[in-house]
C-alpha cells in the first residue's frame, strides 16, 4: 500500500454495496476495524455511502457516527439476533395469501391503482426501522462535524436513473447520464426504497415517482461518494470469490440459477468494473502535467475487502433454518438446499448465518488490519 499524501479523516468515504442478508458481512469486517480503535473514537469516515442491506448499515453507523464502538455494537445486536419475520412475512398464510393476491390484482384494469407487486411483504422491515434508527441524530452529527454526508442509492423505475438522495451541509446536488444526486433528509422511505430487491420486495414512492433497489441502475457505485467529496474509499463489497467454472454443463441453467445469476450481477460486478475505471483514472492523472490537470479529475485512493468464502455454500449450511412457507416457496422455482441458485444466501435473514457471515467479515478484516489501518491514517 502507497503512502497516504494527505492524511486525516477528511475526505476519508466508506461504501457499503447492497446483497441481502449478505450485508451481515460488513457488520464482522468494521468490527474488526474498531476493535483496533479507542474505545471514544469516533467512525474514521467523514463521508458514508450506501446501497440496498449497506444503505441501511450507512444509515446506522451516520446515527451513532460519534462513537464507533456504539456502532457497531447497535449493528451487531441487530444483524446476530435476526430472523426471516423481521424482514418480510414468511408464515404460510401471509406467504401464499400475498402471492394470491398479486395474481388477482393484475386482473384488474389498467387504470386502477395497483398495490405494488412483489414475491414478499417486508413490512416488518419498515417496523423493524423505525424501532431502531434514531434518524434524528443524522443531522445533528452532520452539523457537529462528526460527518460531512450520508448518501443513500436508490433507482428511480419512472426514468431509470440512479439517484443518490444525499444528507449534508456543504455538498452540492449533481446531474449526470443517468444519475443524479438530490438533497435530501434521509428518511425511512429513502431506505425502503434503496433495499427493495426487484421481484422480491415492493416498489417504493416517493414524491410521485416510484423507486426500488439502489443497485439495478447503479452504473458507478463509487461516485456518489466522489461528488460528496472522497479522496479515499473504503468499500466493502459482497462480490464471492470466482469459482471455476465447468466447460461442460449436463442441462439448462434452471430458473433459480438465472435468478442468482441476475442477483449477483446487479450487487456485486458494477463494483468491481468501477473499481477498475478509477484505477485507470488515477494512472491518467498521474500522466498529467500539474498544468494540464483537467479540473474534475483528481487522485482517489480505494481499499476494497471482499468475502474470501463463498456465501452460497455457506447458506446451504443453514437451509432449514427459513420458515417452511419460504423453504417452499422457494423449492417451487427449483431452489433446494445444494442447487446452484444464489437466492437464499441473499435471503436467509436467520440468526446463525448471519452471525457466520459476521464472523467471517470479522476475520477478513483482522487479515487486512494493517493495511486498512495504514490506508484510513489510523497508525
Amino acid at each position: 500500500m502507497r503512502k497516504q499524501t494527505n492524511c486525516g479523516r477528511k475526505g476519508t468515504a466508506l461504501l457499503l454495496s447492497g446483497g441481502g442478508a449478505r450485508a451481515a458481512y460488513q457488520v464482522g469486517v468494521l468490527k474488526a476495524l474498531t476493535h483496533s480503535m479507542p474505545r471514544t473514537a469516533p467512525l474514521p469516515f467523514r463521508i458514508i455511502t450506501g446501497t440496498s442491506a449497506g444503505a441501511i448499515n450507512s444509515v446506522a453507523l451516520a446515527c451513532w457516527a460519534s462513537c464507533a464502538h456504539l456502532a457497531l455494537r447497535k449493528l451487531d445486536t441487530v444483524w446476530g439476533q435476526f430472523h426471516t419475520s423481521h424482514v418480510y412475512r414468511s408464515d404460510f398464510a401471509h406467504v401464499f395469501g400475498h402471492i394470491i393476491r398479486n395474481v388477482l390484482s393484475s386482473f384488474r384494469s389498467g387504470h386502477a391503482n395497483h398495490a405494488p407487486a412483489s414475491l414478499f411483504n417486508n413490512s416488518p422491515l419498515r417496523r423493524l426501522l423505525a424501532e431502531v434508527l434514531p434518524m434524528e441524530r443524522i443531522d445533528r452529527n452532520i452539523h457537529r462535524g462528526v460527518i460531512d454526508a450520508l448518501g443513500i442509492t436508490a433507482s428511480n423505475y419512472s426514468t431509470g436513473d440512479s439517484i443518490t438522495f444525499f444528507q449534508s451541509k456543504d455538498a452540492t446536488p449533481w446531474q449526470r447520464s443517468k444519475r443524479q444526486g438530490v438533497k435530501a433528509r434521509i428518511h425511512l422511505e429513502h431506505l425502503m426504497a434503496s433495499s427493495a430487491i426487484p421481484v422480491v420486495f415492493p416498489s417504493v414512492r416517493i414524491r410521485h415517482q416510484y423507486y426500488g433497489d439502489g443497485s439495478i441502475h447503479q452504473m458507478s457505485p463509487l461516485s456518489s461518494a466522489i461528488h460528496l467529496g472522497a479522496e479515499r474509499i473504503f468499500v466493502i463489497g459482497v462480490e464471492q470469490p470466482k469459482e471455476e467454472h465447468r466447460k461442460y454443463a449436463p442441462h439448462y441453467p434452471g430458473m433459480s440459477a438465472i435468478a442468482g445469476h441476475l442477483l449477483d450481477s446487479v450487487f456485486a460486478d458494477t463494483i468491481h468494473a468501477d473499481l477498475e475505471r478509477v484505477e485507470r483514472i488515477n494512472r491518467t492523472v498521474g500522466l498529467l502535467s500539474a498544468k494540464h490537470k483537467h479540473q474534475e479529475l483528481k487522485h482517489i485512493d480505494t481499499f476494497c475487502i471482499n468475502p474470501s468464502h463463498n456465501f452460497n455454500e455457506i447458506s446451504s449450511l443453514y437451509y432449514d433454518d427459513m420458515p417452511l412457507a419460504i423453504r417452499m416457496l422457494l423449492r417451487g422455482i427449483g431452489v433446494k438446499r445444494y442447487s446452484e441458485s444464489s437466492l437464499p444466501s441473499y435471503l436467509l435473514f436467520e440468526k446463525r448465518y448471519t452471525e457466520h457471515l459476521i464472523e467471517l467479515g470479522y476475520q477478513d478484516g483482522v487479515k487486512n488490519l494493517k493495511e486498512l489501518r495504514h490506508f484510513l491514517c489510523l497508525d
